[in-house]
């Protein structure tokens, strides 16, 4: 026989656990998801990493719950600095709420490398940090190759075109230092970057920007250091964190992490219910850009995802077809790509707005070159201050590795049939009529870019030509040219969503396309179904093959410069 008591005390307990009091927890040392990966395998393994939906959700949410007491962090070096901005802007809105915010860390950076996990942690009431970590506020760097010497001593002769002086991964290949417009330009996105940093520490912290300045001149410090100059409220191992809080809230105070704390509460907000079929479709593109579907952006289980035409077009497509679907965010990350994959997204964003649908894109840490080609035609571009946008330019060419292949002992024969044949051979150098050739294209592509900008941005094509010339910019520096329209996140850009179609504040949102990992599986119906392609390597237009035989990185005509994370 069951005891009465015994049920008393579980009725009891389980009472307890829904009215105690909740501290929610995020560790990102594994990072954050952007959005699941499109193929299905992939999607299965990062079910179980945090998702910036799941993320954003969760805290906005608990804004209002009374039962959420406090948030309790693990800042680690895994996010770019937009994303980051993304994160400090709703542990922002928690604190407005009332809600208690902590921070610790381990160390921010050891030797170094620490000044944008450590700007996150600024965000929060107070930041602990380990006895034996350090505070590695030491400032913004970019380190970008010149890969001409070395190519010049191997054999390997570099040809490359582009448009215009500021459009610079050519420089990587063709010259050993920087040109004068190159300097400028990164130079510049140093300065955007450092004032954002300076001014947001001096912010949180309490401090002169100017006292922030030298301490940036005179980092890394260690703990104990960080502590005397005010970095940091208290050095203490993550055991003293977590007891701290239980001293302040109770021991009775359960932990739930905040994707958890999102999907056990949120499910039901996402769905559209009877009554209240409104949404606002959430469209993901990230990664290079494509033909093709979506999927691995390399051959390597860790390489990032890639934005295919297909399944992004496809998507908003869905969204315009659904009648319940009244606007559409597209949340970009990508450093370009394909210049005719951008160009067909390019155009779904311009046909969901022929059909009344608008359409607000969201950029991530970058969205330049052929990121901001598919992002230009939206009603509204949303972009945090360190996003990496603009890059409005165009480069194509191919290395000759005729002498690299002489000194190796490696001889190549050809025949052909066309004057043109061999253009994009490696073992070949460009003639004058390919020449001509390539410059056309990029000449088309560039005025067919900077034409469309000026059009969808209502800007004169003399503007338009003066911010491109494939010049890189900073989100802040892009919204005061008129590149961008309003610096945030994607919960602004969904806000603005919701206003521009006239629907309430927590109109729920449906990602589309909306299918399961194990639905990907299955073969499509149509391709109004899904993205039914193919994605083959299409990595620098015509000389995707002699890219992957020399080992170099996916790119496309569209394509940001170097490597532009700024973590």
């Amino acid at each position: 026989m069951v005891d009465p008591g015994t049920v008393v005390n579980a009725i009891k307990q389980a009472r307890d656990r829904r009215t105690a009091p909740l501290i929610l927890e995020l560790d990102l040392t594994e990072g954050i998801v952007e959005t699941a990966p499109a193929d299905p395998v992939s999607a299965i393994l990062a079910m179980r990493r945090t998702s910036l939906r799941d993320v954003l959700d969760g805290l906005r949410r608990a804004r209002s719950d009374a039962r959420v007491r406090a948030l309790v962090v693990k800042v680690t070096g895994g996010a770019g600095l937009a994303l980051v901005q993304e994160l400090r802007e709703a542990v922002q809105a928690l604190r407005d709420a009332g809600k208690h915010t902590v921070a610790w860390a381990e160390t921010f950076g050891e030797s170094g490398r620490g000044t944008v996990p450590y700007y996150l942690a600024t965000a929060f009431d107070a930041i602990y940090l380990q006895p034996t970590g350090e505070v590695g506020l030491t400032g913004i760097a970019i380190e970008e190759p010149f890969l001409a010497g070395a190519l010049e001593k191997a054999g390997v002769q570099p040809r490359f075109a582009k448009r215009h002086e500021y459009k610079t991964m050519a420089n990587t290949f063709m010259e050993k230092a920087y040109t004068p417009e190159h300097e400028e330009s990164s130079k510049r996105l140093v300065a955007s970057i450092g004032e954002q940093i300076a001014d947001g520490v001096a912010a949180a912290r309490g401090l002169p920007a100017d006292k922030v300045r030298a301490l940036i001149d005179r980092g890394p410090f260690l703990a104990g250091e960080a502590l005397e100059e005010d970095l940091v409220d208290r050095l203490g191992y993550r055991d003293e964190v977590y007891a701290d809080l239980r001293e302040r809230f109770g021991d009775e105070a359960q932990l739930r992490y905040v994707s958890r704390y999102a999907r056990a509460h949120g499910l039901a907000s996402r769905l559209p219910q009877p009554g209240k079929q409104d949404v606002v479709a959430l469209v993901n593109g990230h990664g290079p850009i494509r033909l093709g579907r979506s999927g691995r952006g390399g051959p390597f289980p860790n390489s990032g995802p890639a934005m295919g035409s297909d399944t992004v077009g496809a998507a908003i497509r869905a969204a315009v077809k659904d009648d319940r679907v009244k606007a559409i965010v597209f949340r970009v990350n990508s450093p370009g790509g394909s210049a005719v994959a951008s160009d067909a997204i390019w155009r779904e964003v311009v046909l969901a707005r022929r059909a009344g649908k608008p359409v607000i894109v969201s950029m991530g840490n970058v969205a330049a070159s052929g990121g901001y080609y598919v992002a230009m035609a939206a009603d509204t571009i949303v972009a945090q201050p360190g996003t990496i946008t603009g890059s409005i330019g165009v480069v194509a060419g191919k290395a000759v590795v005729n002498g690299l292949l002489d000194r190796v002992g490696v001889n190549l024969g050809a025949v052909s049939e066309g004057d043109h044949a061999r253009m994009s051979s490696a073992t070949k150098d460009f003639s004058d009529s390919e020449w001509e050739r390539v410059n056309a294209s990029l000449d088309k592509i560039y005025d067919d870019f900077t034409s469309r900008v000026a059009d969808g941005r209502g800007l004169s094509r003399e503007r338009v030509h003066e911010l491109a010339r494939g010049r890189v910019w900073t989100g802040a520096d892009a919204r005061e040219h008129g590149l961008v329209d309003e610096l945030g996140g994607l919960d602004r850009a969904l806000d603005l969503a919701r206003k521009g179609a006239g629907l309430p504040a927590d109109t729920p949102v449906r990602v589309y396309p909306h299918t399961s990992p194990l639905e990907r599986l299955r073969p499509p119906e149509s391709s109004e179904d899904r993205a039914a392609a193919a994605a083959r390597f299409d990595a620098w237009g015509s000389l995707g093959g002699l890219a992957a035989r020399l080992g170099l990185p996916a790119a496309g005509p569209l394509t940001l410069p170097g490597f532009w994370d700024i973590r």
